[in-house]
């Protein structure tokens, strides 16, 4: 069994059913957004890859020692995982730091998060229970869920770590095989994860991590015969092409895709709670977030006040390298993504928006060598500009004002989108006659980008299907199986057999 260092990149081999090899698909590079430099080329997963680790998930899955196995025996197995995730939380933060660019801080907190998931999905396991049916005759009735077998987790990457976990952990639980595609732009930590399963005495076969093109490895996951569900977190155009073909086979996915998520400020919140909770719901992650509450909905009454404190907030934001503990912004992943959010900045000056700060790219000497974006704020576009529907996936915020309740909810629910939204406001009835308003699958009170394990996750409309986290997410991984036992001992009576 190979030991998991305790510094360092991956060696570059690919973990194909419990076997760490060189991949036979093109080459990957992984570059550090910080300064542009390569951490490490590697060869992908190739078609060849993804069919023998489906056929060793496959043995796997039906192995009476895995497939048999008690829930508290599986859960020993992903509190060892667990441990591991805690054991090893430093390296696997340099890691995905030097894949996304992300700050340290925020990659530490990923970590920590990861291995919470493992905990929880344990006592999930520790805890389950099967449901006795209301009988309707003389027989006992009852529901029981089984693995599906061989699954696949297709993750992007804004957050590698906490979105293998999230997948992983419950299917893993839930009995399957799993099989892992981490995105191209940040394959990394993926593979760390692989080891930290070996690790932890996970069996050989139950997980592949297969980075790799999407067209190639990701296509032959989705379509392949003997794989029982896809989740796949990304966009939505992706999703889409997903779901068709998974509904050519008949096959259950859960798509947690896009989002342009409103965050609606009253006139009676609190300043302070407010513009604190918009920088961060924009800002962190440098708005390379699904859930990055990218449009900002502000009462009439108190709109130009209210914008003039947010903008010089902003202003005040810590752009800089993702290893200085002081950074609040830190690099954009790749050159191809920024000059995208640059193109959305100047489409949305062409469509007549007004740039209040930011948009454009920071100077000086410090960033020169990497991949940097100022936090930017615009404003003056009505809510059917592109600027206010298209999600940009960088630190880009457009405010516009409203006058009352229903306003805001139309102006909401004016969208595709509809994973997230926050609500500012003292009145508690204000806000849940809000929340209750808008579509959208999570609603922040007073507060955003807050998340619980034990809390489901996902979107409507354009932003997916389905649902990951809580009790329910390991049931997202299982087949249900009824069961009616006759409990009369006598011949139906149909059958004219009866004495």
């Amino acid at each position: 069994m190979a030991k998991l260092q305790q510094i360092g990149l991956p060696d570059g081999r690919i973990f194909v059913g419990g076997e760490w090899r060189e991949g036979r698909g093109p080459e990957i590079t992984s570059i550090y957004p910080a300064d542009r430099s390569v951490n490490m080329t590697l060869r992908g997963a190739s078609r060849a890859d993804v069919e023998e680790a489906i056929a060793r998930a496959g043995k796997a899955a039906a192995d009476p020692a895995w497939r048999d196995l008690l829930p508290h025996a599986r859960a020993a197995i992903l509190h060892r995982i667990s441990d591991g995730l805690t054991r090893h939380a430093e390296r696997i933060a340099q890691v995905q730091s030097r894949d996304t660019g992300k700050t340290l801080a925020e990659t530490r907190a990923l970590a920590a998060s990861a291995a919470g998931t493992f905990r929880y999905y344990a006592a999930v396991l520790e805890t389950e229970e099967e449901a006795l049916t209301p009988s309707r005759g003389s027989y006992l009735t009852m529901s029981v869920h089984e693995p599906i077998g061989v699954v696949a987790g297709i993750t992007p990457w804004n957050s590698p770590i906490a979105s293998d976990a999230q997948k992983l952990a419950p299917a893993l639980a839930a009995g399957n095989a799993v099989l892992m595609k981490p995105a191209s732009w940040s394959p990394l930590v993926s593979l760390v994860m692989a080891q930290v399963c070996e690790e932890a005495g996970l069996p050989a076969g139950l997980l592949s991590v297969l980075p790799g093109r999407g067209e190639e490895v990701g296509d032959t996951l989705v379509t392949h015969p003997a794989v029982g569900k896809v989740s796949f977190t990304g966009g939505t155009e992706v999703g889409r092409g997903i779901a068709a073909k998974a509904a050519a086979k008949l096959m259950p996915v859960s798509l947690e895709l896009g989002g342009k998520s409103p965050t609606i400020v009253f006139e009676d919140a609190d300043p302070d709670l407010a513009v604190a909770g918009i920088l961060f719901g924009i800002f962190s992650s440098t708005g390379q977030s699904c859930i990055a509450g990218s449009r900002l909905l502000v009462q009439r009454s108190i709109y130009d006040r209210f914008v003039e404190r947010l903008v010089a907030a902003t202003k005040a934001l810590r752009v800089g390298h993702p290893a200085d503990p002081a950074t609040q912004v830190a690099p954009l992943i790749r050159d191809p993504h920024c000059e995208g959010v640059e193109r959305a900045v100047a489409a949305a000056l062409a469509e007549g928006g007004e740039i209040l700060c930011g948009g454009a790219r920071p100077e000086g000497a410090a960033y020169d060598a990497g991949i940097y974006f100022l936090p930017t704020i615009i404003a003056g576009l009505p809510n059917d500009a592109a600027t206010c529907q298209e999600e940009i996936f960088g630190p880009v915020l457009h405010v516009q004002p409203f006058e009352d309740e229903a306003e805001a909810i139309a102006l909401s629910n004016s969208s595709s989108y509809g994973l997230a939204c926050g609500i500012w406001t003292r009145d508690f009835n204000r806000a849940w006659r809000v929340g209750r308003g808008v579509g959208t699958g999570t609603v922040w009170v007073n507060t955003y980008k807050q998340f619980s394990i034990s809390t489901p996750f996902g979107g409507i409309k354009d932003s997916g299907l389905g649902r990951e986290k809580g009790r329910q997410g390991l049931r997202a991984w299982q087949r249900q199986k009824s069961f009616y036992l006759d409990t009369s001992g006598r011949p139906h009576p149909w059958a004219g057999l009866a004495a």
